[in-house]
């Protein structure tokens, strides 16, 4: 500790404290790539998508017709008791009540990530150093389904977990209560970046010295209520081939295509995780985030928010554009979106003569809306302590908006040092995160 220094005004300045360091312990993934660390990360090193066909309202007219899907559940039912999960995770009867179906996912991939950071459950519970940040839009489906049942009887019954289970705290509300969560509960809600900006506050949460655990949460639903809307803006792609729905950055992108799933980060005090003997994945470095003040809905033309938040995230990380192995961009395949962000990346590294891999996993997994910032981080833990960096397996033709960056069709088997991971959302919410690796 240093202690405070009289300045020329006669003042003593406060004590400052050195920053303790955050490291990441624990990753649990629902995706559509694979429901554990090592499936994904070989299906991110094969560049295998896990994208499948899919009906809609039973409506096979509509031009969406393919979608990240997750496998090995079933959630698609209004009602709890017809869904069904992997069987090495358990959900107790009481807790499925006031679960919303990516409520399901999300409370799954906490056990995951518990398991991997060598945490159980009853180490967490009552536990004053550990909080819980959550990031979710809600479920539009059971909203639906719930008013529609209240108005059909003139508001005489409803369901009493209807309002937990499907507004947008869902997810905070459900894993607090079964997870005996006393450190911190709180949740996010902006839109695409909601699980980035989850993870960012947690990192301050531990830094400033407010906890010394923060499990992150992103989790989104894969159903109609909540893709279609997006329909209705032309957000999403048309294409009925895997290989050419969802492909960021490519000149003959079309839009978007939905995913769904959970991602979990466990992040620890440093010096926390090492005295219980907890293995450090990788370490994250620093946040930035910036706003577009631009539009409700679209990116600013040239990435200007994008384009602020990266820097103030390199910033505060301590490292400069030619530090940068790998940047897992937000890249959701609109063209509007990827040419913005093409735009803030050649700012930000061509032109200070910087040539980071770039790529976006959305070409794999499709766009899981507000859980993406959490998924993607979790990509980028994979890449550091797998080696490897992933690549763009469905881009063919280039945007010429991307001129001079580097945008890999394969993934590259190269181990980075540091890495980037962007998300952006609607209102012009720019978020980034700062990873690096550890020493085994």
């Amino acid at each position: 500790m240093q202690g405070g220094a009289e300045t020329t005004c006669g003042c003593v300045n406060a004590v400052v404290f050195p920053f303790p360091r955050v490291v990441v312990t624990g990753l649990g993934l629902i995706t559509p790539i694979g429901n554990d660390g090592a499936t994904v990360a070989a299906n991110l090193r094969a560049g295998r998508h896990g994208l499948a066909p899919v009906v809609l309202m039973g409506n096979p007219d509509l031009p969406v017709k393919v979608a990240g899907t997750v496998k090995e559940f079933s959630v698609d039912s209004t009602n709890w008791r017809d869904w069904a999960w992997p069987p090495e995770y358990g959900i107790p009867r009481e807790t499925l009540r006031g679960l919303a179906p990516h409520g399901v996912y999300a409370l799954c991939a906490v056990q995951q990530a518990l398991r991997d950071a060598g945490l159980s459950p009853e180490a967490i519970a009552g536990d004053d150093e550990t909080g819980l940040f959550c990031a979710s839009a809600g479920s539009a489906m059971l909203l639906h389904s719930n008013l529609a049942q209240m108005h059909a009887v003139r508001g005489e019954r409803g369901n009493p977990m209807g309002v937990v289970s499907s507004i947008a705290g869902t997810l905070n509300f459900n894993l607090a209560a079964h997870f005996h969560i006393t450190g911190a509960v709180c949740g996010f809600v902006s839109a695409c970046a909601s699980a980035s900006h989850a993870l960012g506050f947690a990192f301050d949460a531990i830094r400033l010295g407010r906890l010394r655990r923060v499990i992150v949460v992103g989790a989104e639903e894969l159903n109609a209520e909540t893709l279609l809307p997006f329909l209705a803006m032309r957000a999403l792609s048309g294409a009925s081939d895997p290989l050419l729905a969802s492909r960021p950055f490519d000149a003959g992108r079309d839009g978007f295509v939905g995913g769904g799933g959970a991602a979990v980060l466990i992040i620890e005090e440093a010096g926390f995780a090492a005295a219980r003997g907890a293995r450090a994945r990788a370490e994250l470095l620093g946040w930035g985030q910036a706003a577009d003040g631009y539009s409700v809905a679209m990116s600013h033309p040239e990435g200007a928010g994008l384009r602020l938040a990266m820097r103030r995230a390199l910033e505060q990380s301590g490292v400069g554009p030619e530090d940068v192995d790998y940047v897992n961009a937000h890249g959701t395949s609109t063209p509007v979106g990827d040419r913005a962000e093409a735009l803030a990346l050649r700012a930000v590294f061509t032109a200070a003569g910087a040539r980071p891999r770039i790529s976006s996993t959305k070409g794999l997994t499709g766009h899981p809306l507000s859980m993406s910032g959490a998924m993607e981080a979790a990509f980028c833990v994979l890449a550091l302590k797998e080696g490897f960096m992933p690549g763009n397996p469905h881009l063919v033709t280039p945007d010429p908006a991307c001129e001079g960056l580097d945008l890999p069709r394969a993934s590259v088997p190269i181990a980075p040092r540091v890495v980037l991971n962007n998300s952006s959302g609607f209102g012009g919410s720019n978020v980034c995160h700062v990873l690096r690796a550890v020493p085994d």
